[in-house]
């Protein structure tokens, strides 16, 4: 692709149906790294990520005349959004029971996380994770979407289809666990 394109722009291609191709071109540039990294901390391991970021493309490719930007969000939400429905699918596929609760799965995401951990890691990094990790999905998809992809809680919501309150509470609550849980590291 010899010109870069913005957002904005790919959003009006999209909107306007087109150069469909050339809209994913960019958006695939645009948000490949993002996205698998949001996707990466609802399902820990690399190799999910790399499925389901796939599957997040393709999926948008497939709905790409359902995108409504404007008032129903942005194109990055748009796309956070699959990328987060897939992932919690993933999780709900891996765990055991079809009808236990997805928070349930947290203790085996953090055995995951455990293999995961690079022996060079910096302990605050790691403790920060495993505090995320331990996090009831709800606030850990909140949290990350805030606090590692800087979305505003208004785009939160759309995201996670919580209320802006429920979405700004759920961020609080993560906050005091993970604070709690960092704090009691020993330096």
């Amino acid at each position: 692709m010899n010109e870069k394109l913005r957002e904005a722009d790919v959003a009006e291609m999209l909107l306007n149906g087109e150069d469909t191709a050339r809209a994913f071109d960019a958006i695939i540039e645009l948000y490949s790294e993002r996205l698998y990294w949001h996707i990466r901390r609802i399902v820990v391991l690399h190799e999910d990520a790399e499925d389901i970021l796939q599957d997040t493309f393709v999926t948008a490719y497939l709905k790409a005349d359902g995108f409504r930007g404007g008032k129903e969000g942005s194109l990055t939400g748009w796309l956070y959004k699959i990328a987060t429905n897939l992932g919690i699918r993933a999780l709900r596929r891996r765990k055991r029971g079809i009808f236990s609760p997805i928070d349930s799965l947290c203790g085996r995401l953090a055995a995951d996380f455990e293999g995961e951990i690079s022996p060079t890691a910096d302990e605050i990094a790691v403790k920060l994770q495993r505090a995320v990790v331990g996090l009831p999905m709800k606030q850990k998809l909140v949290f990350n979407l805030r606090y590692y992809d800087e979305l505003p809680f208004e785009e939160i919501s759309k995201i996670t289809g919580q209320s802006l309150s429920s979405a700004k509470t759920n961020y609080h609550y993560a906050v005091q666990k993970i604070k709690k849980e960092v704090s009691q590291i020993e330096l």
